[in-house]
């Protein structure tokens, strides 16, 4: 993140006006606006060095995808809720404008890195940028399902089809990404001595190693076959197969050692872990208003997990309510909230002095949960879980954003296993995936006795690689929400003030796009199909089904 600023001061003006024209839709010419607007101490776009562009495209991509994944899709998978400004986050109130702006945003920088990497015939940062390309288009089409793909990117060349791009279908994106990543996988295979042009300090993710983001590449890989399994299983066959019987020729990331994972400095806003309370400016609201989900706090306790002390905080005043007590009796002595049944009445009160979690969508008041004295939009509930103290630090060794894991890529060979596909041994694999969890946390000495509890022991069921593998995707739970929505795993339930009986499956087109690119965003809503859920949205809902899941039965 130290180039984020330089950058920012040298990227070309030609760049930066590009944004601006798409945001006039040239109703000023372009080319004039670009002539008038040359930033005298820039760079020129034909000249621009790609370690300028790569720190900007991985540390945005990585923020994006943790600000998913720690907000609220962490809410749609019930690893979290939130106690007020909650209806985003616990009730899928979406409101039909969810943007894919900023991902656009860092796939113009990325086809910057790509043209320039190639013109100075630099392979290591073509491969990266193939890399980065098939991570964001593909978090495109997992969100919102058929998107410009083809035509995207390629507004500079003129033509109403790049202005007004076609929206491709999911399906071509899935299978054009896996190509990608195909011819990433090549462009990664040398030694780093075979390589110029590499700079370690640019590259934030591995410091410049092409056979680590060669391991990243194949496990994208994996991670898209897999996506595809229901839709095009022959296809997902053969190259999980081809991955997993060629190490050779497709090392994988096996170990937590390889994550591909960003950290954060903590020297600002810019590169600091979110809602921390060292540079956020709501008094601390951002980070209070977070509380442990109790679907997620339930089933760790169940399983006896040495990763909930890490993730969460205990209750800061437990409750008791005692029947031999004194009628009107409510006081807290030593930590412990007592109370009489007349003082608890009809309410559901969670008496567990260890943990307790936001159950989901219970409530159009949250923070009045668990006989919360002060509910409201200021209040500081302490009947409920915080996450742990760790989480309102601007860095530290825990407190990074998680693309890709290990944990990852051994539950998605275990379930091909489990499918009859030949990956090896589908109980090693789930195993394999609890211990990488558990070490990429700092907990590798705990995972002898973890292993062997009831309940986490392998019972050969796609439900429990599931489950462990929605655990293994704390802060990352946007790979959960997938997950969900292609097997019903975990058994998710909406809560009962959600805004639908069930959970959403995509994200809304944003109404600028439905707009703006009217006829291509019409002939993409006319591929989406409606449920039962859809209700009021139509077409443009976020339950109605796309491509991936029509025909499945999937998740309801």
């Amino acid at each position: 993140m130290k180039a984020i600023n330089k950058i920012e001061r040298m990227i070309t003006g030609k760049t930066m006006v590009w944004g601006i024209c798409v945001g006039l839709l040239l109703f000023s010419a372009c080319k004039d606006l670009t002539e008038i607007n040359i930033d005298p101490n820039g760079v020129g776009e034909e000249e621009v060095n790609p370690n300028l562009i790569l720190p900007t495209v991985l540390t945005e991509s990585a923020k994006l995808y943790l600000n998913l994944g720690y907000q609220d899709i962490a809410g749609v998978v019930q690893h979290t809720q939130k106690d007020a400004w909650f209806e985003d986050h616990n009730d899928y109130d979406w409101g039909g404008d969810q943007n894919w702006n900023g991902y656009y945003d860092v796939l113009r920088n990325n086809a910057l890195l790509q043209k320039r990497a190639a013109e100075e015939g630099w392979e290591f940062h073509q491969g990266v940028a193939l890399v980065m390309r098939a991570f964001m288009f593909g978090l495109i089409t997992d969100l919102w399902g058929d998107a410009p793909y083809t035509d995207a990117l390629k507004g500079e060349e003129g033509g109403t089809e790049y202005l007004f791009p076609k929206f491709d279908t999911q399906e071509s994106i899935y299978t054009g990404i896996i190509g990608e990543l195909e011819q990433a996988n090549g462009l990664l295979s040398k030694s780093s001595s075979d390589y110029v042009g590499i700079n370690s300090d640019a590259d934030v993710y591995y410091g410049g190693n092409p056979a680590q983001w060669r391991k990243f590449a194949n496990s994208l890989l994996l991670r898209y076959y897999m996506r595809i399994s229901d839709k095009m299983p022959d296809m997902a066959r053969t190259g999980i197969e081809k991955i997993a019987g060629n190490p050779a020729q497709y090392p994988i990331i096996v170990d937590a050692g390889d994550d591909a994972v960003l950290a954060f400095e903590g020297t600002s806003s810019v590169d600091s872990w979110p809602n921390n309370l060292k540079f956020d400016d709501t008094g601390g609201s951002n980070f209070r208003r977070v509380k442990m989900c109790a679907t997620l706090v339930d089933q760790l306790q169940a399983l006896s997990d040495p990763r909930l002390p890490i993730w969460a905080n205990r209750v800061e005043v437990s409750m008791k309510v005692d029947p031999n007590l004194p009628a009107g009796t409510d006081k807290i002595e030593d930590g412990v909230r007592y109370l009489s049944p007349d003082k608890v009445g009809s309410a559901i009160v969670d008496q567990d002095p260890d943990y307790v979690g936001l159950p989901p969508s219970f409530s159009a008041l949250p923070s009045s949960y668990n006989l919360n004295p002060t509910p409201g939009q200021t209040s500081y509930n302490p009947h409920v879980s915080f996450l742990n103290d760790s989480y309102k630090e601007a860095s530290g060794p825990l407190l990074k954003a998680r693309l890709l894991s290990a944990a990852e890529v051994h539950f998605i060979l275990a379930e091909a296993s489990l499918k009859g596909w030949a990956t090896g041994n589908t109980q090693e694999h789930y195993n394999h995936g609890v211990e990488q969890s558990l070490k990429a946390w700092m907990l590798g000495d705990t995972y002898q006795g973890y292993i062997d509890n009831i309940g986490v022991a392998y019972d050969g069921s796609l439900e429990q690689i599931m489950e462990q593998k929605w655990i293994a995707s704390w802060t990352a739970a946007t790979e959960a929400w997938f997950d969900f929505r292609r097997t019903g795993y975990p058994a998710l339930k909406a809560g009962p003030v959600a805004k639908r009986g069930v959970l959403p499956v995509r994200f809304y087109y944003m109404q600028d796009e439905l707009n703006i690119n009217r006829q291509n965003a019409d002939q993409a809503l006319e591929r989406l199909e409606v449920t039962a859920y859809s209700q009021a949205d139509n077409k443009n809902s976020a339950w109605s089904k796309p491509w991936l899941l029509q025909g499945t039965g999937k998740p309801w």
